[in-house]
């Protein structure tokens, strides 16, 4: 197979199948009659189980690993596990945050809705912004100053 159609067949772009090669993911062969390179059903699986991967939160760089122990013969499955256990640990500590900056965020549109706007004066460039404390005590807004 060229370039095109593992990637077709793998549902996946050109490029990627050309960076995955770049990597040394895949390992295609040279075409002695016009050098264009030729992939080969292994090179189509494991572009596969790189998509799968990839799916479930996994770095091409655990890719890399998981399959150069598979290409060592050794099982990588209990690393699989201890990579994926890392990998959603991870993922709730972001969601987390993620949360906890969305509650942030409502506050200051809350806090904000009724606000004016103020013109930079040399004190303070928006005062929304430098006015707003996200914890639940808050000191009190600075008035614009008049124009």
């Amino acid at each position: 197979m060229r370039v095109a159609q593992l990637a077709k067949a793998a549902a996946v772009s050109a490029e990627t199948v050309r960076h995955y090669t770049d990597l040394g993911l895949l390992s295609p062969m040279r075409n002695p009659d016009n050098g264009y390179q030729q992939y080969c059903n292994t090179d189509l699986q494991r572009l596969r189980f790189i998509a799968r991967a990839r799916r479930l939160g996994f770095s091409l760089k655990d890719s890399q690993q998981i399959l150069a122990s598979a290409d060592n013969g050794l099982a990588p499955c209990a690393d699989v596990r201890d990579l994926l256990s890392e990998r959603l640990a991870a993922l709730q500590a972001h969601i987390k945050e993620c949360q906890r900056l969305a509650l942030v965020m409502q506050n200051a549109f809350d806090d904000w809705t009724n606000k004016g706007d103020c013109a930079p004066d040399g004190q303070a460039i928006c005062r929304l912004i430098e006015d707003f404390e996200p914890n639940i005590e808050r000191r009190p807004a600075t008035p614009c100053p008049a124009h």
